[in-house]
């Protein structure tokens, strides 16, 4: 019988991280979000730096409110933007889960690479038996042939 397969996501909601993401994915909207991160705009002053149309401006600005990332409010005729952080930060701490990984990832490498030069060679003669030297002939890499110029 296959093993049950873990579902990764448990802490996580799948349709928020994918929204966010998904508005996340556009330099515009990113840019947006960083000009809100500073203070509170209105629609016309986010759109201002912008070389596009307000209705293009609206569009990117629906795709953000949609994921939660920002709220608008309407005063009069001015409707103003704020950012709301919620959903990054479930996206952030669903990163840090693989920067964790990472981390430990080129930790070891790191480890690795200090190590002394003579215990790695020490460590490769006793669990390479067969392999040869660097530099000799049967070190070359197999795969493709180079073309003599």
């Amino acid at each position: 019988m296959p093993a049950p397969k873990l579902n990764l996501m448990v802490k996580f909601n799948e349709a928020v991280l994918d929204r966010t993401f998904a508005a996340l994915s556009d330099p515009t909207r990113r840019a947006l979000l960083a000009r809100l991160s500073q203070h509170d705009l209105s629609v016309s002053e986010l759109a201002e730096p912008f070389a596009m149309s307000l209705p293009a401006v609206m569009k990117h600005l629906d795709v953000l409110s949609g994921a939660g990332l920002i709220t608008r409010s309407k005063t009069g005729r001015t409707v103003a933007c704020r950012l709301c952080a919620g959903p990054m930060e479930e996206a952030i701490e669903w990163l840090s889960r693989y920067q964790r990984f990472w981390s430990e990832s080129l930790d070891r490498l790191a480890a690795f690479v200090e190590e002394e030069p003579a215990s790695r060679e020490a460590g490769r003669t006793s669990s390479a038996v067969g392999v040869s030297a660097p530099g000799s002939p049967k070190a070359a890499v197999r795969g493709r042939k180079r073309r003599k110029s």
